[in-house]
């Protein structure tokens, strides 16, 4: 359980102090005033329950805003994830998840929308590297042009495949080899590639869930390098258990926690002077999860990723792999 009393959350720190985190483990990205920036995405009153009588996410409100990259932090089960595969639409492949709330890109809710025309526009990174084990490189970055049954000519797919590939560092370590498939590539490569997959149908925003998780230090440093580039041309949602990666490459931090946003601010704050007992007891390593009030749906969540990558291994067909990365139900027929 957070070590705070019940009359308060507030944090009883001492004006003008901050916690103890050396600065040039904090990003570099100067703070911006909230009305100098542009919403991209604007989540309102959104709730995801797994079961009826449980909500794994409950009534969040906030906004994301364009080329920042946004780092969504918090213990296991909270519903960081929960709140990506909401916004990419991937609960609409299990009948017994409802959503509720809107989430609004460009004022246009994508719960409205088609789930394949709404990843058109929101692309996702999972947790661990994973090409589609049957297809080539180069057609591992133009699958989601096959999903979505939009045909390109040679000379489109050619360029489609370098733009992307370049578009992660990855096109001069591949260019000769791109008719292989990718599963020879290392973990970082592989990111990489998947990454190339997601950017390839021109998305506006990249949703990140732990990119990094399974990658070696210098995979992970190329990754987060990575990150920071593609913040020029895209808005980047990433959920990290990593608060120095979160500090190193992200502009504005979210902390959640059973299914509720508790705090939500510049990163340079929030890493320095939050206004929550429970984010600075989070953040400073004495924060304990109270087991006890983890209700169904948080613990359904747990269940529900064990579930995903079982379904995996288990699986050797492409057509499976496709239904779990992209979502999409027209391969459920």
């Amino acid at each position: 359980m957070p070590t705070t009393t019940n009359s308060s959350t507030k944090v009883m720190r001492q004006p003008g102090s901050q916690i103890p985190i050396a600065d040039k483990i904090l990003s570099t990205h100067q703070s911006s005033r909230e009305e100098d920036l542009t919403p991209i995405i604007e989540v309102r009153d959104l709730s995801v329950s797994y079961t009826p009588e449980k909500r794994a996410i409950k009534s969040i409100n906030c906004s994301f805003y364009e080329h920042l990259v946004t780092a969504v932090m918090g213990p296991s089960g909270c519903g960081k994830s929960t709140l990506l595969r909401a916004i990419n639409r991937m609960h609409d492949l299990y009948p017994e998840i409802r959503t509720e709330g809107q989430i609004l890109l460009h004022d246009r809710d994508l719960m409205q929308i088609s789930p394949m025309e709404a990843r058109r526009m929101v692309g996702m990174v999972f947790q661990r590297p994973n090409p589609f084990p049957t297809m080539s490189i180069a057609e591992n970055v133009l699958a989601g042009y096959k999903l979505n049954g939009i045909h390109l000519s040679k000379e489109e797919r050619e360029e489609v495949v370098q733009t992307s590939l370049e578009s992660v560092g990855l096109w001069e370590e591949v260019k000769d080899v791109t008719n292989q498939r990718g599963s020879f590539l290392s973990g970082g490569q592989q990111q990489r590639l998947c990454i190339a997959r997601a950017l390839a149908l021109r998305p506006e925003v990249l949703l990140m869930d732990e990119p990094t998780s399974a990658l070696d230090p210098i995979s992970t440093n190329t990754i987060e390098e990575l990150i920071l580039e593609l913040k020029e041309h895209y808005s980047i949602i990433i959920v990290t258990h990593n608060m120095g990666q979160a500090a190193r490459i992200s502009d504005k931090s979210a902390f959640m926690y059973l299914g509720e946003l508790i705090e939500y601010d510049d990163t340079q704050k929030m890493f320095t002077t939050p206004s929550d007992k429970r984010t600075e007891d989070y953040l400073t390593g004495v924060f304990k999860v109270n087991w006890r009030r983890l209700n169904g749906s948080h613990l359904d969540m747990l269940v529900f990723g064990v579930l995903d990558a079982y379904s995996l291994i288990l699986s050797n067909h492409a057509v499976l792999w496709i239904i779990w990365l992209q979502g999409t139900e027209t391969y459920l027929d």
